[in-house]
């Protein structure tokens, strides 16, 4: 909470019955400089004091103008007690405040430049572990652009809570169990080269698996021998797992190098099959509840009580699923790391299963079933639609990558062919773009992906951002000074500077609801409304001038912006340029 929230918290606790929490949630940045610095809507008030919200707006604006000026609270900023809170009036039914614009620049700028890269991030995750689900493609078949959604979405959410102090556990919940291994094995068997098996590429297995299912049509016995496959894997065979663990290695290298280059890391890889142990026991845990009975020859919890269709723990040929399997996993991440929250970040199209599984929970006594979160998001499409596997417009995912960093490198030869590093500035362009285009979207929706837009150096694109960065580092590498804060801060009196320099104010609070929304998306649109302000100064003011005072203090600025456009690129899990 900075100072003068603070301030405008401890005047209207005084005044209203309202507490201190309740307060700064509902102060507001007025859309226009005229209309103040702060608002406070007096709605709510309205509902105890019996009053129309603009009559209370008046009356409190009267009362607190007042306090103001009996200089009853102290500033650190000043002397003389004056609070920094300059005028106090009713516009409607808010309540706005007028603060020292000086005072409101030194207290940001002076912030931003103490505390640099940590600049936005806060403590209130401290000692509280928070588990994240994401990602979790199935193993032997390619990472491909449907995968994109749930890395970088975990990936940014992960960033955002570890940024805010939580002890952070990133795992990626491998599907690596179920009958496809069956019939993958079935299929190694019959046309793989045992003598090649080193050499194997996921397209390898891919294609075996392709193959098996086109003979399967022709010859059903396929099918008895894969689900023979499988049962041996269950029970432990030695072959079927040395197969079975073969695909998962050939798999997890091709996973790596994508991870990679997407610059996403994860604490563990724990698929599916970690947890096949436990299952017996959580159904039997199930069982001792009173929660399971057996409909159609299939084990289930019945929740029509609860408007939702019976969870499947069990087929009726014993196997188990999902359910079963994330059931056990939830237990055993509670058990392992006590988390405070566990975040599920998996498409929307899994919205049933999770509310299934958390109920679940539930009904087993497990209180912390409601510190479980699905974070749901839309589709990636391309201009011409969803891509479907059945019509082959799947579009890998490394291919995606390399096809912009390609894109990327085209256009700094056309534009900047002298720059130094141009491979590794195309690289982090490149792929910063694809982040960008994809978490730039509310997650629930579906991202149309647009090369024309996601490109763009001048649309609301990573690129813009990323070079609105590099701009700035070469301004600062023009003035070649350090930069300092020993300024005059009533310097930066233009509209332009104090509208930037709120906006700078703003990351903290930003972060903070991107966090309590699961929402990356607040970051990237905050990050287009920072370097927007900041060409709107720059281009209405110089930073370098004649005058050493102003150019001190605009350096100043500057400094600021680069720095917070910097921490949140790098939050979104993007680099951040100094040329381009």
């Amino acid at each position: 909470m900075n100072y003068f929230i603070k301030a405008i918290v401890s005047l209207l606790k005084e005044k209203t019955n309202l507490q201190e929490d309740e307060i700064e949630k509902l102060i507001e940045i007025p859309p226009d400089l005229k209309m103040g610095d702060y608002a406070f809507p007096c709605y709510n008030l309205s509902k105890t004091l019996k009053k129309p919200p603009n009559i209370i707006a008046t009356e409190l604006s009267k009362t607190l103008q007042a306090t103001i000026n009996e200089n009853l609270l102290e500033s650190p900023f000043k002397k003389g007690g004056l609070s920094g809170i300059t005028e106090i009036k009713a516009i409607g039914p808010y309540l706005n405040f007028f603060v020292d614009k000086a005072i409101f620049s030194e207290m940001v700028l002076k912030k931003v430049s103490k505390e640099r890269d940590r600049y936005g991030s806060g403590n209130i995750g401290l000692g509280k572990p928070v588990v994240i689900d994401y990602s979790s493609p199935n193993i032997a078949k390619h990472l491909a652009v449907h995968h994109l959604r749930s890395a970088l979405i975990g990936n940014a959410i992960y960033n955002v809570y570890k940024t805010l102090g939580y002890q952070c556990v990133g795992i990626n919940h491998l599907g690596d169990w179920g009958t496809q291994f069956g019939q993958l094995i079935a299929a190694y068997k019959k046309w793989g080269n045992e003598n090649a098996h080193e050499s194997y590429t996921v397209t390898d297995l891919n294609n075996l698996y392709v193959k098996f299912h086109q003979e399967a049509e022709k010859n059903p016995v396929l099918e008895d021998e894969a689900r023979e496959w499988f049962k041996k894997l269950e029970a432990g065979d030695t072959e079927a797992k040395e197969f079975w663990q073969r695909f998962k290695d050939i798999s997890l290298k091709e996973f790596h190098k994508i991870y990679d280059m997407l610059g996403i890391h994860f604490d563990a890889f724990i698929g599916e099959s970690f947890y096949n142990t436990m299952v017996e026991d959580t159904i039997a845990r199930i069982k001792g509840k009173g929660l399971a009975k057996v409909s159609e020859q299939a084990l289930i919890v019945d929740l029509e009580p609860y408007n939702m269709p019976p969870c499947l723990l069990r087929k009726k040929d014993d196997a188990t699923l999902y359910a079963t399997r994330d059931i056990a996993a939830a237990e055993y991440r509670k058990k392992t790391h006590d988390f405070d929250k566990m975040i599920y970040v998996v498409g929307s199209e899994q919205k049933l299963h999770f509310k299934q599984v958390f109920k679940v929970l539930e009904l087993m006594g497990d209180d912390w079933a409601n510190h479980c979160v699905h974070v749901d998001f839309g589709l990636m499409k391309f201009k011409d639609g969803k891509m479907s596997t059945r019509k082959g417009k799947v579009v890998l995912l490394e291919d995606l990558l390399i096809d912009a960093v390609e894109r990327i490198g085209k256009i700094i030869e056309e534009k900047n062919p002298s720059l130094e590093n141009k491979d590794v500035v195309a690289n982090e362009v490149g792929i910063g773009a694809v982040i960008f285009a994809d978490l730039c979207t509310k997650r629930n929706k579906d991202v149309v992906f647009d090369w024309d837009e996601v490109l763009n150096f001048e649309g609301e694109t990573g690129p813009y951002v990323q070079y609105t960065h590099a701009r700035l580092c070469s301004i600062l590498r023009k003035y070649g000074k350090p930069v300092t804060t020993d300024i005059n801060y009533e310097l930066l009196s233009e509209d332009e500077a104090i509208i930037l320099i709120k906006n700078l104010g703003r990351f903290p609070s930003v972060i903070l609801k991107a966090a309590e929304l699961y929402e990356p998306s607040l970051i990237c649109n905050y990050l287009i409304d920072v370097c927007g302000n900041l060409n709107r100064f720059y281009n209405a003011h110089r930073v370098l001038s004649d005058d050493e005072e102003l150019t001190k203090s605009r350096i100043l600025l500057v400094d600021a912006t680069r720095q917070v456009i910097k921490n949140g690129i790098n939050i979104l899990g993007m680099h951040a340029p100094e040329q381009m």
